[in-house]
């Protein structure tokens, strides 16, 4: 009996290892074909793939060089997260799901992960990224002190450096839930030393069948939660502000104005039910979240038809400070 069980284990072993190998030597293989494909425009390279018993599959120390551009974008992983191994071995049969298998071929939530992601906050693609910024904005001239440091249209490489901040390291997972008759969009974001962002935005309908829409897809927005959480990054701003001049009263002033800035370019008119918690969050808080509960699902692509003022109620927007 016990020759037997250990075999048992043996063969399970060499079956999971002999999938293993497979998944991630296939992966690699489609990795080496975009490798080649972007060769004309940038060097990559990297150290391998992995897959986990939790299911994760990666590409691991990704290194990228652009050409014409002096400096080098590092990734730590970049790839797909699922419940299982299990899951991820499923996924090589999803056109069995669309062909009208019932077996349940989809996991229950399918994820996308990117860790560390970093670059120089003074290199090129920071400048031209800036540049574009001001652009796209119509901005020309000289900056408000108040809008520049506190990066009202983006900060300045030379802002990143008054501001302490030698390089990006930014990291981002982003699942995707299956709830039944909804499904979830669940980020968590950080940009390390800097903020942390973790949100859920829930969405009204089958996922499967809402995706299979293609173009036609129009999310309907049910309920979201959005906690930003400050790390260093307000009092940074405060102090940098103050260094060219600003009195306390008027950087506040200048945070709120760029705060109301950045809703007046997603199409909303803040209301006190999210000012007043954002002036608590400002006055020292180190966390400010944001929900949304509208009385019935909105279609997020229809949300600029209404006038930014009538946008906090019909999503029912309000913040709270901590």
């Amino acid at each position: 009996m016990g020759k037997f069980i250990v075999g048992l284990v043996a063969t399970g072993l060499a079956a999971f290892f002999g999938a293993k190998w497979k998944m991630e030597n296939d992966v690699a293989d489609a990795v080496d074909m975009m490798v080649m494909m972007s060769s004309p425009y940038a060097d990559v390279q990297y150290d391998g793939v992995t897959s986990t018993l939790t299911g994760e599959l990666t590409v691991d120390g990704i290194r990228i060089n652009i050409h014409g551009i002096d400096e080098e974008i590092t990734i730590g992983r970049f790839g797909i997260d699922t419940p299982s191994f299990l899951s991820l071995m499923k996924l090589n049969d999803v056109d069995t799901y669309w062909a009208g298998s019932e077996e349940e071929i989809l996991p229950s939530y399918f994820g996308v992960i990117i860790e560390h992601v970093r670059m120089p906050t003074d290199g090129d693609i920071a400048r031209q990224s800036y540049r574009e910024r001001l652009e796209e904005l119509g901005i020309e001239g000289e900056i408000e002190t108040g809008a520049a440091c506190t990066g009202r249209y983006g900060f300045s490489p030379s802002a990143f450096r008054e501001l302490g901040y030698d390089e990006f390291d930014m990291s981002m997972s982003m699942r995707f839930r299956d709830m039944g008759s909804r499904y979830s969009v669940e980020v968590e974001a950080e940009n390390a030393g800097v903020v942390s962002i973790n949100g859920e935005m829930i969405l009204a309908g089958d996922m499967v069948a809402e995706f299979a829409k293609g173009p036609r897809y129009r999310p309907k927005l049910d309920e979201l939660r959005i906690e930003y959480i400050d790390h260093s990054h307000n009092e940074r701003v405060a102090e940098y502000c103050r260094r060219l001049g600003l009195s306390d009263e008027e950087v506040f002033a200048a945070q709120m104005d760029t705060f109301k800035f950045m809703g007046a370019e997603m199409g909303i008119e803040f209301d006190e039910y999210v000012l007043e918690p954002l002036a608590e969050f400002l006055d020292g808080g180190s966390t400010l979240t944001f929900t949304a509960n509208p009385n019935e699902p909105v279609t997020i692509s229809q949300i600029t038809l209404y006038k930014p003022s009538d946008v906090p109620a019909l999503l029912q927007l309000s913040a709270e400070a901590r």
